[in-house]
């Protein structure tokens, strides 16, 4: 008797369905970071967006036809049975009751930077994910640029023998107050530059060299009506000994150079800032050919011996935060061979280096 080779054929899983996806707000976090990405993976459906500015409303039905507009996020909460992923790009004082919120009602969470306002806010989402098995992770990220991704392939490489100082900057000529919650915002609210481009910087810094204390802090307000901080430099000392030098500057019309590190063997002097926000902004995709490509006038200078060479930038990757998460929430978020995009707990020791640079510049 001969077998049937429809029937003895094994037969494909079949492929899970899209991540039903919602967007808390559609400011410049979700319209310019989290849709396009979201839009762009096939493992998520963009299902619901969040906002209640008229011309935003408009610009979101337009650019997604497909997905509901609702007015806040407390209606996406009420909708949570038919979505399974809450993505905040709301202002930080609104993060922890909202991913709060989000995860007692059966959601995953992605967080924007700052991950809270205050670090013990922080670790207690973090405990409450854990006990109820949701996913919970923040969106940091400038670990996919093209510049720290060189900067991390160079550090593997060990050309630069013993590193010994990072200097990282985050420099920009805005002298005016734009966005009403930011000129409202203080301190206490996750206002200020500190908790905005610091919270890059200082993320960055822990995932180069490790745990680090802050030994000098200095915060200063220069435009006026502003309410926190535009103006700030802190160093840490890793416990990798590796000493770090963290600028950011919101009233800056020069910039000094993205990255400097001195190591025993070379240097490392990296100008320009990565390519994807502006591009991602202007409309690109980041399923365009060109897309996270910076141009080679950008490349930095890799100083040994007394010679200088150019270290073309690696191509920038921010769809991988996605695809990482995409993995974890179809596992079921429950498997600790797969990996989350960030791990909380990083953003959390950032929050309490900013805690304790407060401490001292106060």
């Amino acid at each position: 008797m001969t077998s049937d080779p429809a029937r003895s054929a094994p037969v494909a899983p079949p492929e899970p369905a899209p991540i039903r996806t919602a967007v808390a707000g559609f400011g410049l976090s979700g319209s310019v970071f989290h849709a396009p990405l979201i839009a762009a993976n096939p493992a998520f459906f963009l299902d619901v967006i969040a906002t209640s500015d008229a011309g935003r409303k408009a610009a979101g039905a337009a650019a997604y036809p497909s997905a509901r507009i609702v007015d806040t996020p407390a209606a996406i909460l009420e909708l949570a049975g038919g979505l399974d992923l809450l993505v905040l790009g709301t202002p930080p004082a609104t993060h922890y009751p909202l991913a709060k919120a989000a995860l007692e009602a059966g959601l995953d969470v992605v967080v924007d930077k700052p991950f809270t306002v205050r670090s013990a806010e922080g670790q207690e989402l973090m405990e409450l994910a854990a006990r109820l098995g949701r996913v919970l992770t923040v969106f940091q990220n400038r670990r996919w640029d093209g510049d720290f991704l060189t900067v991390r392939a160079l550090l593997e490489s060990g050309v630069l023998g013993t590193v010994t100082r990072f200097e990282s900057r985050f420099e920009r000529w805005a002298p005016n107050v734009t966005k009403a919650w930011k000129a409202a915002a203080t301190p206490d609210d996750g206002g200020g530059v500190l908790f905005d481009l610091g919270t890059h910087l200082l993320d960055q810094a822990l995932e180069l060299f490790g745990p680090a204390a802050v030994i000098h802090a200095e915060l200063a307000a220069r435009r006026p009506g502003e309410r926190a901080d535009d103006d700030v430099f802190v160093a840490l000392r890793h416990d990798s000994g590796v000493t770090s030098h963290l600028s950011m500057n919101l009233l800056c019309a020069q910039q000094g150079p993205r990255y400097r590190l001195l190591g025993s063997e070379g240097g490392f002097t990296k100008h320009g800032v990565d390519p994807q926000e502006p591009y991602l902004a202007a409309g690109g995709s980041p399923l365009d050919a060109d897309y996270g490509v910076e141009d080679r006038e950008w490349a930095g200078l890799l100083g040994r011996d007394g010679h200088l060479d150019r270290l073309p930038t690696e191509r920038g990757a921010y769809p991988e935060f996605y695809r990482i998460l995409a993995e974890k929430i179809i596992d079921g978020g429950t498997s600790s061979a797969l990996p989350l995009p960030v791990d909380p707990a990083g953003p959390v020791e950032v929050l309490k280096l900013i805690e304790k640079a407060r401490e001292l510049a106060a």
